[in-house]
Formats: structure tokens, sequence, C-alpha cells
């Protein structure tokens, strides 16, 4: 698996005319070594590799990264990397310019005997299209989440904080086998449900409420990410037709989701809706985004979003309705793109939930 991704990234190394690629941010690094923890360094060459790394991570670095040589380093990793870079014969080294800092960048130029140059998002497109490893880990992600929403349809009542319920939710996504959370998780109840990222806070749920969950999880380094939005006790006509709004928009994008669309496309079909149904100016953020190794990363699913989806692609659908100082509706699935349409990785369901 990461003998091929070590392949197909130099086969872009050579179109672009490049003999090296350094990488130490933690997403694209592991994605091509398969280590899992952080905090070193790969450098990849047209013939060789090496992963280097220091004495907290070698014995890990050595059971986890195959096909590529485990180095350890003492002293300036600076002079450990460029010694590396000589013996691979690098004469132009990109970087991960959207990582290292402009202090750390000074400091390579000095020391490295080559020309560096930004590396221009390489890694992230070859991440944009799941291996059918990632995908499962995916779903995997996603089964839990919807899991654990299960539990807290359990727990939510009136008189709970939002914190609270955060708590529990997080609780089960672990209890469940979560490593950790994909994000912190979004509980916001009443008008604070108009806060499309309201964090969790000391509000306590009341009866007429709408309560927003945004969540997700990590397994085996991929996240997941979904939102549901239910009711305490009964809504109004406003907040029914709210959310069905809401709900038409996502089912409706969900359809347009297929190999060959844009991003923008499937954006498209959510944003009219909400318009003609006169909440347009309450949409204010992009239907959806990728998910992977990163909770948001590409292909973008906007107004912005000029990739063309393909088969293996992982995004979200999720728009949302926040209107100032009264209640806001999201719903959100993690979506696979097939050969032949999408297949809806969140399997909890999107009918309004009155507890």
């Amino acid at each position: 698996m990461h003998k091929e991704r070590i392949s197909r990234l130099r086969n872009l190394m050579k179109s672009k005319d490049l003999d090296g690629v350094l990488l130490l941010g933690d997403y694209n690094r592991n994605y091509i070594s398969g280590f899992t923890g952080d905090e070193s360094f790969l450098v990849v060459g047209l013939e060789k590799a090496v992963f280097l790394t220091d004495s907290r991570y070698t014995q890990q670095a050595k059971e986890e990264v195959k096909d590529i040589e485990v180095r350890e380093y003492k002293g300036k990793v600076e002079e450990t990397l460029n010694s590396i870079i000589e013996e691979l014969g690098i004469k132009k080294l990109a970087f991960e310019e959207d990582i290292i800092t402009y202090k750390t960048y000074m400091n390579y130029k000095e020391n490295f005997q080559c020309e560096m140059l930004p590396l221009d998002g390489m890694v992230e497109n070859l991440r944009l299209v799941k291996d059918s490893y990632e995908i499962e880990c995916i779903k995997k992600a996603a089964s839990i989440a919807d899991r654990a929403f299960e539990k807290i349809l359990q727990f939510i009542r009136p008189g709970e904080s939002e914190k609270e319920v955060a708590v529990e939710l997080e609780y089960w996504l672990k209890r469940y086998g979560g490593e950790r959370l994909s994000f912190p998780s979004i509980v916001a109840s009443g008008e604070r449900s108009a806060l499309p990222h309201g964090q969790p806070t000391d509000k306590v749920i009341k009866l007429g409420d709408f309560v927003t969950l945004d969540f997700g999880c990590i397994y085996n380094g991929y996240c997941s990410d979904m939102t549901r939005t239910i009711a305490m006790g009964d809504p109004t006509e406003k907040m029914l037709q709210v959310y069905n709004t809401v709900l038409k928009a996502q089912e409706e994008a969900l359809k347009s989701i297929k190999p060959g669309v844009t991003g923008a496309d499937v954006d498209k079909v959510a944003r009219d809706i909400i318009k003609a149904e006169g909440y347009g100016d309450y949409f204010g953020h992009g239907l959806g985004h990728g998910v992977g190794r990163e909770v948001h990363e590409g292909p973008r699913v906007s107004p912005m979003g000029t990739n063309v989806l393909k088969p293996g692609m992982i995004i979200t659908d999720e728009p949302g309705v926040y209107i100032p100082n009264e209640f806001g509706v999201r719903i959100e699935d993690l979506v696979l793109v097939t050969e032949d349409g999408f297949e809806t990785l969140s399997k909890s369901p999107k009918n309004l939930i009155i507890i």
C-alpha cells in the first residue's frame, strides 16, 4: 500500500522535474510512510527514501514504516537531513510550504545544498482519492459515530447542559472504538443553534429548543464527520419549515453526487433550494468538504469547488440555515463517491427526531 503511494509520488515528482521531497507534516508524512507518530521527517528521492526520527520513535518507526530505511538522528536535524539530501543526489527539493515556518525555511535554505521549491499540494492531491483500506477505516469511523448518536438520543433531555451532552457523546465515541475526536464536538441549543460552530457551554437545553450535534471520531488515523439537528418537544411551524427545507436541500444534493460533476455543481443544487424558500441569506458556508486523514481536506464542495468528483473521494453534504437570535438547522452525511453515483456512509436517520 505505502510502496504504491511512494511510486505515485515519484511519478508526480518526475512530471514536475523534482528529484526530492521533504515531508514533516504529520498527515502527508504518515500517509506516504505508514508511521502513526509525529515529529519525524521523510525524504523521498527518485530511487530511495529515508525516514528520519529521534530516539523516542525509533522502535515505533521500525515496526510501522515498511519499504523505507529508518534512521535515528542526534544533534542538529538539519545537518542530518542535508547529509541525506546529498546521499540521494537531490538537487531540487520540494517542501510543504504551508507547514514549514519562515524561520525553519531560512534555516534549511542556509544548510541544504540544494534548491528548495514549494510542494504545491502534491501529496494532498494524491490523498483526494481514497484506496480500499482508507475507505474501510472511514466507514468504521462513521459507524462508530452512528452508534454514539443512538446512545445520545437515549441521554439527551431538557435540563441537561450542552457540556453534559458533549461529554456523554464523546464517551461513546471512544467507548465504541474511536481513537480520539475528529474535531471538538459541537453541541448548540436554542438560539445558539444558529452558530454554525457553536461549542458546548453550560447553557441548559430547554423544551422547544433545536439542538445541533456535529461530531466525529478517528479510527486508524481516519476521520468521520456527521451532523444531526433534533427537537426538544414539538417544534414551531417555522422550525418545521426550515428543517424540511434543509432536509430537502441535503437529499437533493446527495442525489447529484457522481463522478464527473464538480463540488460547485453539488453545492448549487442545495443552495438553489434554500434560496427558493427564502433562506439563502442564512446559508453562508460551503455545502461540504473532503474527509480523510484530516476532517477538512480536499475536495471543496462549495461555489469555489473546482475539483471534479472521482470514485473513491469522500465528502460531506451539510447544508444549513442559521437565523440569528432564533435557531439553526444543519444536516450532514459523510458520502463516498462511487463508480456510478454515491454511497452514504452516515446511516443515522435524518427525519426530524422529537424528544
